[in-house]
């Protein structure tokens, strides 16, 4: 009789709870990993930068370097003009009225050639005059931005494009004026300056 209130004790009838166990990670994946990362390590100790370049993608280093100097092809305008200028004086070269002036028959593009050139080098800050309207603000220069050839060839198509007809501009005129204005380090003040330029 003792047996039998045993077995019908609900504590030991009844199976333990169920409970999470730890899962580690399984070995055979920690054995890939560390290999995978013993590779990586190994391969780019072992790595030689000086290696025959027909072993890679057949450029040496001096192929990689920034080359200086004299660009390998013509300087395209079109291409200046639309990622530097096109924002403000916009694709048609009308510009923004009452805020960004014309390109297209301003007085001050169709000058004589050092007059835009000094204008792009060194900017322009104050109120100028185009076409009897009055803009006032900002004109960044673009001295550091901008080669001799890049500024020659924007100003050259600006010259020739939205219905002006000026001659172009010389790559020595720009390395002149960039010469004669080296110690300029402020933008022109607008008409009261490049009055006296003309």
């Amino acid at each position: 009789m003792v047996e039998e209130s045993k077995t019908s004790d609900p504590q030991i009838r009844e199976n333990p709870d169920p409970h999470e166990t730890n899962r580690p990670v399984p070995k055979k994946v920690i054995v890939i990993i560390v290999l995978a990362l013993s590779w990586a390590i190994g391969y780019i100790l072992m790595a030689h930068p000086g290696d025959e370049a027909q072993w890679g993608d057949n450029r040496t280093k001096a192929d990689l370097m920034a080359h200086s100097g004299a660009s390998t092809g013509p300087v395209d305008g079109a291409q200046i003009y639309a990622a530097q200028c096109v924002a403000c004086h916009q694709a048609s070269g009308a510009g923004l009225p009452g805020v960004f002036p014309p390109l297209a028959g301003s007085e001050w593009v169709l000058a004589k050639e050092s007059l835009p050139v000094n204008i792009l080098l060194h900017g322009i800050s104050g109120k100028l005059t185009v076409k009897g309207t009055a803009y006032t603000g900002t004109m960044p220069a673009f001295k550091d931005k901008l080669s001799d050839a890049e500024i020659a060839a924007v100003l050259t198509f600006v010259r020739a494009n939205f219905g002006n007809k000026a001659g172009p501009i010389a790559v020595a005129s720009v390395q002149t004026e960039r010469q004669a204005g080296k110690a300029k380090t402020s933008p022109w003040n607008g008409d009261d300056e490049l009055a006296k330029l003309k």
